[in-house]
């Protein structure tokens, strides 16, 4: 009777490459805030509740992207990217097709991990502390906050 008014359970999605450290440290604290109380120097009991995605080793898609770049409030696409060597076409910056592909034919160019929290509007873009402050408003939802 009362179902419609229960949670849903919050999607994240790690774009998650398997020989990034980093990506590497970021999944395993995305697992081990499913598995145990999170956070986990605080005196809760519960472990974080959501979907967790492990997309591996392929670059979000254009449309994602452009999701990405709206929840983070940049700007272009190259942010998503390190300094490549590449050039720019008329020094525009590149665009979503363009870094996917570019992606897909080079990884190490791709900021990993992309961490996303399709339902709060969040992205962490090769960024661990993003990736806590993700968590930490998902734990700020479950307790009320």
């Amino acid at each position: 009777m009362f179902s419609a008014f229960k949670r849903s359970i919050p999607q994240i999605s790690i774009f998650h490459r398997t020989s990034s450290p980093p990506s590497q440290m970021a999944l395993r604290i995305l697992q081990g805030a499913l598995s145990s109380p999170y956070p986990p120097y605080a005196h809760t009991e519960h472990p974080l509740e959501f979907n967790l995605e492990v997309i591996e080793d392929r670059p979000p898609t254009p449309d994602q992207i452009r999701t990405i770049l709206s929840y983070t409030n940049a700007s272009s696409p190259d942010t998503l990217l390190y300094p490549y060597s590449g050039s720019l076409s008329q020094g525009k910056d590149r665009t979503p097709e363009e870094v996917t592909s570019l992606v897909q034919q080079n990884p190490k160019v791709l900021k990993w991990p992309i961490v996303v929290d399709w339902d709060g509007g969040r992205a962490a873009v090769g960024d661990l502390e993003g990736v806590k402050n993700i968590l930490e408003n998902l734990g700020k939802q479950r307790d009320g906050q």
